[in-house]
């Protein structure tokens, strides 16, 4: 049974078996949580590398002829398969609440949406291994400074460690993609980098980076009551210059005076 990858998933199978053995080693957690779950098995390749590690494992699948291809040749997975968008499956029953580390190689046109859910649930998620587009994979990873730096990059390294672990290259693919690709690790950290309520420093992030060009004094004024604060060097800065501890800093100077 021989399939081709379908433009409407995001699919590009990955054809080299070193760089899936790669992948699933990666995980550094799985030991300790016993449990992983895979996105996208599609036909298997990095499927096959993870279930010789004998994890308690499952798949969400979303495509159809996919789900008939896993089930066929990794029969062991056969009730183990999540017929579903990954979007739409409720991470807290996959194993009944308790911790799992998530993997796969991620269909990039959803691949932001994956990160934030993984962060939404990162009390049940305390690592995360992922294949991205190396333009993702740079942006969620890097520092503040850079013109990549932005939302995705500090709700993220509030919670997770983040590494880039290694660049893949498009002729790994079939049908190779566009662009070039990479595997991150997110680790979530023991204690967060921010001491404020994440849904507010969340908000404070997003609306910074709304107009990320400008300063933040012009940008966040209208959330302050007290505009004597906007005299704070702070305010003077763009976004990308704030570090995730600045950023909580600057949303608790907020509370504080509103």
């Amino acid at each position: 049974m021989s399939l081709k990858a379908k433009k409407s998933f995001g699919q590009h199978f990955l054809v080299q078996d070193s760089i899936a053995s790669d992948i699933a080693d990666s995980l550094t957690l799985s030991a300790e949580t016993g449990k992983v779950l895979e996105i996208g098995p599609g036909m298997g390749m990095l499927t096959k590398f993870l279930l010789e590690k004998d994890y308690d494992m499952k798949v969400v699948e979303a495509d159809r002829d996919m789900v008939s291809y896993i089930t066929e040749h990794y029969p062991q997975l056969e009730d183990h398969i999540i017929f579903e968008d990954f979007m739409k499956v409720d991470l807290a029953n996959v194993f009944k609440g308790e911790p799992f580390c998530l993997i796969g190689n991620f269909p990039y046109n959803i691949s932001s949406q994956i990160i934030f859910k993984t962060i939404e649930h990162m009390d049940i998620i305390p690592e995360m291994v992922g294949m991205f587009q190396l333009e993702m994979a740079e942006r969620v990873a890097t520092k503040e400074g850079s013109r990549t730096y932005g939302v995705i990059s500090v709700l993220t390294q509030a919670l997770y460690d983040v590494e880039l672990l290694f660049r893949v290259n498009k002729e790994s693919f079939d049908p190779p993609p566009k662009v070039e690709s990479a595997v991150i690790r997110l680790k979530r950290r023991e204690t967060p980098r921010i001491d404020v309520s994440y849904k507010t420093f969340r908000s404070i992030v997003k609306l910074s980076f709304s107009q990320r060009r400008k300063m933040l004094r012009n940008t966040l004024k209208g959330t302050v009551k007290n505009k004597e604060i906007l005299s704070d060097p702070v305010f003077s800065k763009r976004p990308e210059m704030l570090s995730v501890e600045e950023f909580s800093d600057l949303t608790k100077l907020i509370l504080e005076n509103n």
